[in-house]
């Protein structure tokens, strides 16, 4: 029997998001396509579900060149004996940084959006080939609490998390009746990252069980997402820690 593919494009750290997302698939028994900028953390994550009992490739890719992401679905939809076309595509790639808008400079816009917004039209729109083509999947964004409101010196973020939102909900309504449920799932607050300093951990209320989220408990809902019946889809929900002010 073929293994079921999924695709996570921006893996970065070996504790990041990206990479939890590929080592919960791979537990699920997907084949994940490890796709992002540094091949030697894509190989350590790769390596990861390979020694754990899973299967994986390492793909370096810059998710905002065309080329290089159709590069990427043309290679996870070659024929292969023991594993079949993606049906499930995470899109986590994103910048971050506060700047206030009488600094920031035309570039530093532009890359936040190309970055933020079109690497995401550019994978959604391969993936929705793809996925409609071969029975259908889910299409998964990485969002932020950012695409529903701007704060300030953080105009470059929102306005590229704002547009990757509307992306998603224009695939979501063209895509659902082809069998592709898009999703976008807004982030709301501090992950906690194991490999910070306690001290980068703790927010201004001391206290990072209640107000941060964990990377695995995110992944989770991820997964929840995608094993919804197409009776019941969710589209957008939100995640924060309890301790989070919303």
């Amino acid at each position: 029997m073929k293994k079921p593919s999924a695709v996570v494009v921006g893996v970065g750290a070996f504790n990041g998001l990206g990479a939890t997302l590929c080592k919960l698939f791979a537990s699920k028994g997907f084949h994940v396509w490890v796709a992002g900028r540094t091949e030697e953390k894509l190989e350590a994550i790769a390596d990861h579900v390979r020694l754990t009992g899973g299967t994986a490739n390492a793909f370096v890719m810059d998710a905002t060149k065309e080329q290089q992401v159709l590069a990427l679905f043309t290679k996870t939809m070659q024929h292969h004996e023991d594993r079949e076309p993606p049906s499930l595509v995470v899109f986590n790639t994103s910048n971050f940084a506060r700047t206030p808008i009488r600094e920031i400079s035309a570039e530093q816009f532009e890359d936040h959006w190309r970055v933020g917004c079109l690497a995401g039209f550019l994978v959604g729109r391969e993936a929705a080939k793809c996925m409609s083509a071969n029975g259908g999947g889910t299409l998964l964004f990485s969002g932020a609490s950012a695409s529903l409101r701007g704060k300030a010196n953080y105009a470059h973020f929102a306005s590229a998390k704002a547009g990757l939102r509307m992306v998603a909900q224009s695939m979501a309504r063209e895509l659902g009746t082809l069998g592709v449920h898009v999703a976008h799932v807004v982030l709301d607050g501090g992950i906690m990252r194991e490999h910070q300093a306690a001290a980068s951990r703790l927010n201004v209320r001391n206290n990072p069980k209640e107000n941060l989220m964990d990377f695995d408990a995110i992944a989770q809902t991820y997964w929840q997402i995608h094993e919804q019946p197409r009776s019941a889809w969710t589209h957008e929900i939100d995640l924060r820690a309890s301790g989070e002010a919303f």
